[in-house]
């Protein structure tokens, strides 16, 4: 099931807000649970399978670590549950792989598995491995079940994220506040991201598969696919991400931020702090900082640096062109490590726009293709190589029929649109002001804070109609069929 679907948004949710805000509190997780095992195992009911044994092995591995904690019989426990995890994400995700460039190198006859990949392993094998984890450095390991189950389990961040760090939610497993405030507020988070997925990466979903259709590819035929790509990538998981943590503060969980309006970076390094924020810790706080992170000088970060971004490249998918991926931002940001490059992206600002929108853009390039050969094909084609022309007729009929989705799309992603953070600092800098400029500036200042008050109360007002005029374009859509998958659905 996707939250992009009339059976989610009509049938399914519905019932679900109807059965946990109608049962006592002490029945709340078990039904939660309950339906989000539903909604995990509506297109696919064995998956199902195990996940649930993931689970029951994190439970009794972590109450085994949990009870040797601080020698060495806790931590075998502790290496023994996280490579049960990780070896069910092998064997599913990457068995294939490894026998086809196994028989690729040797030429050792090999037998495919053609395993069917379970949606969202990657995300909860992470969160089961977090959970491991924290409760050997210190954390009081979950004695109920139902609990840890829900934990890995809760539809709202199951299959795409953001990936949720068990030191973070482990109190609002057992309390959590549920208020009027929170539901509106994740009813705007929930709506907002819909609107994000279905009409915008949706519809630049739809050019990209033009463009791979096409006869008549050109080099700005190839740029416009760059452009679409990667507005599409990041409109498709920052929308899922904000349907996630909309969903949970309907029911009262605070999940993490995945996003930070990434493409107001000026260095790849900002980047990966805006940028799937949720992986990005995660790997910071269970790879790299336990290999030693910067502390143990330049060559053994740079190195630690690559080890992340190798596995990095891997999670998101098994083939060639994400292994490059990782080791292209692995070379960006080890150069961005040196002090004459960080001085001049720090000094030229013009600079360093430019420089993180060409390489970005090349970046979600090999990203989005489908194997190394065709990132490699696809590069060759932005930069002309092959003889093919520059323009095309058809490739100025799509920027022209495409025109407002991608100016859309194209300043929510490089504009600071958060009003309501905008809102804060303009205040905080007002009454900073206040306090050393004269007396006719002081007005003006104030006069400015009243402005930008009075356009609050009036987004305000409008704020309800509007989301709902938009749900009802959204339904719309979804009415007509025209959706489709989370990109991310395949990690």
């Amino acid at each position: 099931m996707v939250f992009s679907s009339i059976v989610f948004l009509y049938y399914f949710l519905p019932v679900t807000l109807a059965l946990y805000f109608f049962c006592p509190n002490r029945l709340k997780n078990s039904i939660l649970l309950l339906c989000s095992l539903v909604f995990y195992a509506w297109g696919e009911p064995r998956n199902i399978f195990v996940m649930c044994v993931s689970v029951c092995f994190g439970y009794g591995f972590g109450r085994l670590v949990e009870t040797y904690r601080g020698n060495t019989t806790g931590r075998i426990f502790c290496a023994i549950s996280v490579g049960i995890s990780l070896s069910f994400l092998l064997y599913f995700k990457y068995a294939d792989f490894l026998l086809e460039n196994l028989h690729a190198v040797t030429g050792i006859p090999v037998t495919l598995l053609h395993t069917a990949l379970p949606v969202g392993i990657s995300f909860y094998t992470f969160q089961m491995v977090s959970y491991t984890v924290d409760v050997s450095r210190g954390e009081t390991a979950q004695r109920n079940l139902v609990h840890l189950a829900l934990y890995i389990t809760m539809f709202p961040q199951l299959i795409a994220g953001p990936i949720v760090r068990y030191s973070d939610i482990a109190r609002q497993l057992t309390a959590r506040q549920h208020s009027f405030q929170m539901a509106a507020d994740g009813i705007r988070r929930l709506i907002l991201g819909l609107a994000k997925k279905i009409l915008l990466a949706d519809q630049l979903g739809e050019l990209c598969e033009v463009f791979r259709d096409s006869q008549e590819k050109s080099v700005f035929f190839y740029w416009i696919y760059a452009v679409s790509c990667t507005l599409s990538i990041y409109y498709d998981f920052s929308g899922y991400s904000d349907m996630a943590v909309g969903l949970g503060r309907i029911f009262g969980f605070r999940l993490p931020q995945n996003f930070d309006h990434p493409f107001l970076s000026g260095s790849m390094t900002e980047f990966w702090r805006r940028w799937h924020i949720s992986l990005g810790t995660w790997f910071r706080d269970y790879v790299y900082i336990p290999l030693g992170g910067n502390r143990l000088g330049q060559r053994r970060q740079i190195c630690n640096i690559f080890i992340v971004w190798i596995l990095t490249g891997l999670w998101h998918g098994a083939e060639w062109n994400f292994v490059i991926w990782g080791l292209y931002f692995a070379v960006l940001l080890s150069v961005e490590k040196t002090g004459w490059m960080k001085h001049l992206l720090e000094k030229y600002r013009i600079f360093a726009r430019a420089y993180f929108l060409l390489l970005i853009l090349i970046s979600f390039v090999v990203f989005h293709a489908q194997d190394a050969g065709q990132a490699v094909s696809d590069l060759r084609g932005m930069f002309g190589a092959g003889g093919i022309a520059w323009i095309s007729d058809e490739a100025v009929y799509y920027i022209k029929s495409y025109a407002v989705v991608l100016l859309l799309a194209a300043a929510g992603a490089v504009l600071p649109w958060n009003i309501w953070r905008n809102h804060q600092e303009a205040k905080i800098m007002c009454q900073r002001r206040t306090e050393i400029v004269p007396w006719g500036m002081k007005c003006a200042v104030g006069s400015a804070e009243r402005w930008i008050f009075t356009v609050k109360n009036i987004y305000r007002s409008i704020e309800p109609v509007a989301l709902l005029g938009l749900l009802v374009v959204i339904t719309a859509y979804l009415v007509n069929g025209s959706f489709q998958a989370f990109l991310y659905f395949r990690f």
